[in-house]
C-alpha cells in the first residue's frame, strides 16, 4: 500500500514563509527596483524571488500539491485553479502572493508581505501572511483557530459602538455611489487604507481595525487572510452578502468586522448606502 501523502501543517509553513520573507523581502526594501508590468501594477525582483523560492520549497516537502501564484499568466492560474475545482478530493492547491503590498514596498512604506493558503476541497484549509517589517506571522487552520507569532490571537470582541470604529476602506474600488455615501456621511469614528489586502483582513482580526471595506481582490489577496479572520472569530461577505471565497479567480468585494454586532451594524449601514 502507498504511503499517504503528508498534509502540510502549520508550524512548517509559517516557519518557511516567515524565513523566506526575511531572507527575499526584506534585503531588497532600500533597493526595490520597482517596474510596471503590462496590466498597470507594480512588480518587484523580491515578488519574483520569493514566488521561485517558496514554490522550490514547498514543492519539496509536499511535491503533490502544485502552487499558484500571482506572478504566473493568467492562463496558468485559469488551468490551476480549474483543475484544483474539478478534483475536490485531490491534493489542493497552493494560492501564493509573493508580495502584497508591492506598491507600498516600492514607494517605502512599511506594510507589505506575502500571503499563502492551501485550498482543498473548495475551502481554505490553511493561511499565512507575514507583515515583514513588524515580524508579525498570522497564521491559521480551518477548525484550529488562528495565531500570532505561534500564539492564539484573541476574537476581536471590540464592544464599541459603530459610531466609534475604525474602518479600513479602499475608496477607489467601490461603487461611486457608496463611496460618496462614505466620505460625505460616514459611520465611523475614522478610516484608514494601509495598501495591503492581506494584512487588512489580520489586522481586522487582531481588532486593530473594527471595520473593513474592499470592492475587488483577488484570490491570492484574500485567501490566507479570509480564513484568519474567521479562526479569530471574525466576519466577512461580499457587497451582495455572499461568502468572499468562492473557489475561483473571480475578484471579489468583502466587508468585514470582527465583532458579531458591528458586523450587522456595518453590512446594514453599507446595503442603504449602495441601494
Amino acid at each position: 500500500m502507498p504511503t499517504p501523502a503528508p498534509t502540510p501543517d502549520i508550524a512548517t509553513v509559517a516557519a518557511l514563509v516567515r524565513t523566506a520573507a526575511r531572507s527575499e523581502i526584506l534585503p531588497r526594501a532600500q533597493n526595490p527596483a520597482a517596474r510596471l508590468k503590462a496590466d498597470g501594477t507594480w512588480i518587484t525582483d523580491a515578488d519574483l524571488a520569493m514566488q521561485h523560492r517558496l514554490q522550490r520549497e514547498l514543492a519539496a516537502l509536499w511535491p503533490h500539491i502544485p502552487l499558484l501564484g500571482e506572478e504566473m499568466s493568467a492562463e496558468e492560474q485559469q488551468r490551476l485553479m480549474s483543475e484544483e475545482a474539478a478534483s475536490p478530493n485531490g491534493p489542493g492547491l497552493w494560492v501564493l502572493d509573493p508580495l502584497d503590498g508591492t506598491s507600498n514596498f516600492a514607494a517605502g512604506l512599511p506594510c507589505f508581505g506575502p500571503s499563502l493558503a492551501w485550498v482543498q476541497g473548495g475551502r481554505v484549509r490553511l493561511g499565512v501572511v507575514v507583515d515583514v517589517m513588524r515580524d508579525e506571522t498570522f497564521s491559521a487552520t480551518e477548525g484550529q483557530g488562528a495565531q500570532l507569532n505561534g500564539q492564539p490571537l484573541p476574537g476581536p470582541t471590540t464592544q464599541i459602538p459603530l459610531a466609534k470604529t475604525i474602518a479600513c476602506v479602499d475608496f477607489k474600488r467601490l461603487p461611486t455611489a457608496l463611496a460618496t455615501r462614505l466620505a460625505s456621511h460616514p459611520p465611523y469614528s475614522s478610516q484608514r487604507s494601509i495598501g495591503s489586502v492581506a494584512l487588512d483582513w489580520c489586522w481586522v482580526a487582531a481588532g486593530r481595525f473594527h471595520l473593513y471595506l474592499h470592492g475587488s481582490q483577488g484570490l491570492w489577496d484574500y485567501a490566507a487572510g479570509s480564513l484568519i479572520l474567521s479562526e479569530a472569530g471574525g466576519h466577512g461577505q461580499t457587497l451582495a452578502g455572499e461568502p468572499v471565497f468562492n473557489n475561483t479567480l473571480d475578484k471579489r468585494s468583502a466587508l468585514c468586522a470582527g465583532d458579531a454586532g458591528l458586523f450587522e451594524q456595518w453590512a446594514a449601514w453599507v446595503a442603504q448606502g449602495a441601494a
